[in-house]
């Protein structure tokens, strides 16, 4: 029998577990929405008996696996296998994930940020199959990317390279980013920014088309009610899209000049806003570029879809070899 993967991605709303063939495809998959509030111990307990279940479920031995993934939200001290922090779950500074999981099986456990998980998901299975160099940028709740370099994810020396969502895109900006600058990319176009957006331009007198009640708490927007007021024609959701897809365009142009890779992809949440958006991200890049593009280069949307987390986890495993 054929070697499959797993992959574990552990996110602030959903925790998924996925066998994996070889060929990217997925066998099963479970998912847990009670894993945010527990202690390390248990989440390892979790997570092992999920793996378990999945094997044994599908008439699968653990010598039939070829690694196990884990993808998770946050700063990887990948050497170590250690999250250093996470903004997903609550303690976990400093925990040795990797090693607690990997007490409970003999084969290879692998912990990265779910950004290169994603990332060599994408350049194994996805929009990135033949080409050798790429970025993978995920535009969801914040910003991450994972940056592969001749067929191998880079790191950087601690682990924590590809942070772009930290990157500063408008230094006059008056939007704080979760780690205390004011301009990242992240506070300025990823999906933690909508409420505030919304909020400061119906303040400023915009007009929304969005039937919003008396009191609207602002916080409840997200990605889904943009695109909502989007396919209505709403003034305020498209002059937010569109601002978003402005300053992404930015953050891919810094990416262009300072890694200067063939192809760029694009995935995450916020790209269920379409053309529209994308149209949005590539102009503002190519007004940035002009004639800077020396060689083909391809700004692509992710392929592999809504499962591209557990996929990129467990592709983690492929890189051992």
């Amino acid at each position: 029998m054929k070697k499959i993967l797993c992959g574990v991605d552990i996110g602030g709303t959903k925790l998924s577990t996925s066998l994996i063939r070889l060929d990217g495809g997925v066998i099963d998959k479970c998912i847990d929405c009670d894993h945010v509030d527990k202690p390390e111990k248990q989440l390892v307990e979790q997570i092992t008996a999920n793996i378990n279940r999945l094997l044994r479920n599908n008439e699968y031995q653990e010598s039939d696996l070829q690694g196990i993934g884990i993808g998770c939200a946050g700063h990887i001290r990948f050497r170590d296998g250690v999250i250093i922090t996470t903004s997903n779950l609550k303690g976990y500074k400093d925990y040795p994930l990797r090693d607690a999981v990997q007490e409970n099986f003999s084969i290879p456990v692998i912990l990265d940020n779910d950004a290169n998980a994603q990332a060599f998901g994408e350049f194994k299975f996805g929009a990135g199959k033949g080409f050798d160099s790429m970025v993978f940028l995920t535009i969801s709740t914040g910003i991450g990317a994972g940056i592969i370099i001749n067929n191998r994810l880079y790191r950087g020396s601690t682990g924590t390279a590809g942070e772009f969502g930290h990157t500063i895109v408008n230094p006059d900006s008056d939007l704080t980013c979760t780690c205390g600058n004011r301009g990242c990319l992240m506070s300025c176009a990823c999906g933690m920014a909508l409420p505030y957006l919304f909020e400061q331009k119906i303040r400023a007198g915009k007009t929304t088309l969005l039937d919003l009640p008396e009191g609207f708490d602002y916080s409840s927007i997200d990605g889904h009610m943009l695109k909502k007021g989007l396919d209505m024609n709403d003034p305020v959701s498209k002059e937010i899209i569109l601002d978003s897809g402005y300053y992404v365009g930015i953050g891919i142009y810094n990416i262009f000049q300072a890694l200067n890779p063939p192809l760029i992809v694009l995935g995450g949440g916020l790209l269920s806003w379409g053309d529209f958006y994308l149209a949005q991200i590539k102009r503002t890049f190519h007004e940035l570029a002009r004639d800077m593009i020396f060689d083909p280069f391809e700004i692509a949307v992710s392929r592999i879809g809504p499962d591209v987390g557990v996929i990129g986890a467990a592709s983690l495993a492929l890189e051992l070899c």
